[in-house]
């Protein structure tokens, strides 16, 4: 007797279709379970087969061989259960349905039959609507997750008798939908706003130029000055998400379990801050089956890295490919993962151990060798890769006790969506910055009169830029003429770029 159940399994983020096959034989009592499963699946007979007898259903004697196909694929989880248990129904005759051919199925088994959450249930309800498949019967927690995917009938069950129900015709269960348009209007209010911030209008510039343009951004001060609150505040005046970013950003949580109870898509940028103590692969991705990092979870947001010399260097090091090329590739003997990492680095450090180097009040007691020692933890190599270098100094007291509010997220939000427009037609993509442009496009976009030509050659020779470094202040100049509605790059925008890298190479001189 053999029963067959479509099904959905998850690689890294992306979902591929599983066929599971249950074959019932005479003989001695045993459970095969073949597949390359790991451990939790190969632990689901022990669950099914509770889950059956709590129902009602009978769990079947004899040799049973379980086939996870494709074969040579890893799977893992506990997703696999439901189809498992549908799977014994279908062979032992106790299930007749022909809906099985129409729908995949996926779910974790309590062991009294209720059905329980599962990771990636967007990437799987993608996979089956590129299977052509009528529709996914898959937990009610995951529902509205997955009733994102149109052409795509996403059947909530919540016990693995409904589900017998539903697939016999004997129980009617009407399909989740969502109003995508609802949920944006929703996620659209900001618990936090820049006119909470006192006084740092000058951070609020530079931060206002790193979101129209997409730079990366560094900022050095004492503690208390605000570099946290500003950081946090930065997603704030970023353009609001589009769909297709929204279901790319939401897939990646979804893999990840990350997603909250009833939640259906990540509306507002994502803002990560991991603790310094993160390793890399809590930072990139990693894991015998890969899976994403950090970087990863801030796909279309913002990374912040708070006292960045406090990171393990090689840690820092492993960001270099990400900022570069907007993705993640992990490598493994079975084959490689490339995970999505578009996003805006924006690090915070102090200028020295005790914080205290440049703030005017307080005296710093750090050696020359100890502060040498705690900035050389940041190599050359990824500073060339952060565009922006801001000083963030102490806030002085009449500011900070001021009764006007500061610039806030709204007003910086209306200069970044200008700027963002003005790209946009330029490179005929919403999604193109001024940050990504290619050497060949900065040749193009950013041509220089002879004062700025001028201006970028005393800067190159007298702070010993790089070349990246070169490319990265015209960048950050285009950026700055866009916010001024320009269409060429002057002197003017050149030397506030050429400001924001003063700290490049002598951060303390």
């Amino acid at each position: 007797m053999l029963g067959k159940i479509l099904s959905v399994g998850v690689y890294g983020i992306d979902g591929y279709p599983v066929e599971v096959e249950f074959d019932v034989r005479s003989g001695l009592p045993a459970v095969v379970v073949v597949g390359l499963p790991d451990a939790a699946v190969k632990e689901s007979k022990d669950r099914v087969a509770t889950a059956l007898k709590n129902s009602g259903y009978v769990w079947p004697d004899g040799r049973i061989t379980i086939n996870l196909a494709p074969a040579d694929t890893k799977k893992e989880g506990a997703a696999f259960d439901l189809p498992l248990a549908l799977g014994a129904l279908s062979a032992t005759g106790q299930m007749l349905s022909a809906r099985l051919r129409d729908y995949a199925v996926v779910g974790e088994l309590a062991l009294d039959g209720a059905v329980r959450p599962i990771r990636g249930a967007l990437s799987m309800a993608l996979a089956a609507r590129e299977q052509k498949l009528k529709g996914l019967i898959l937990p009610a927690a995951n529902a509205r997750e997955a009733a994102v995917v149109t052409d795509l009938e996403v059947v909530p069950v919540t016990a693995l008798a409904q589900a017998v129900g539903f697939l016999t015709g004997e129980v009617p269960i009407e399909p989740c939908a969502v109003d995508l348009e609802s949920v944006f209007e929703e996620s659209r209010r900001d618990d936090v706003d820049f006119s909470d911030v006192r006084g740092q209008e000058h951070a609020k510039r530079a931060l206002t130029v790193a979101a129209a343009g997409g730079h990366n951004v560094l900022m050095i001060g004492p503690p208390g000055g605000g570099k946290t609150m500003l950081a946090r505040r930065l997603p704030t005046i970023l353009p609001m998400l589009g769909i297709e970013e929204s279901l790319e950003t939401t897939r990646i949580y979804s893999s990840v379990g990350l997603l909250a109870p009833g939640e259906s898509v990540i509306a507002t940028r994502p803002f990560r801050s991991p603790h310094h103590t993160t390793s890399e692969a809590g930072l990139v991705g990693g894991g015998t089956i890969p899976s994403p990092g950090e970087v990863s979870l801030a796909h279309h947001g913002v990374l912040f890295l708070d006292e960045l010399p406090e990171f393990n260097r090689h840690t820092l090091e492993v960001l270099r490919q990400p900022l570069e090329d907007g993705v993640v590739t992990i490598s493994r003997a079975t084959g490689s993962l490339t995970f999505p990492a578009q996003i805006m680095l924006v690090a915070a450090l102090n200028p020295c151990p005790c914080g205290y180097l440049t703030d005017a009040k307080r005296e710093c007691h750090c050696t020359p060798r100890q502060i040498q020692a705690y900035m050389g933890k940041i190599s050359g190599p990824l500073l060339d890769r952060i565009d922006i270098h801001l000083d963030v100094p102490a806030v002085p007291y009449r500011e900070l006790r001021g009764q006007g509010e500061g610039t806030s997220s709204a007003a910086m939000r209306e200069q970044v969506n200008r700027a963002r427009d003005g790209q946009a037609a330029r490179f005929g993509s919403r999604r193109m910055t001024n940050a990504r442009m290619t050497h060949r496009q900065v040749k193009k976009f950013c041509a220089l009169d002879d004062a700025g030509e001028s201006l970028l050659k005393q800067a190159m020779q007298e702070m010993g830029l790089s070349a990246r470094a070169h490319d990265k202040i015209l960048r950050t100049a285009r950026t700055i003429a866009d916010l001024a509605g320009s269409d060429d790059v002057t002197a003017t925008h050149l030397a506030e770029a050429v400001q924001y890298r003063r700290l490049d190479r002598n951060l303390f001189a």
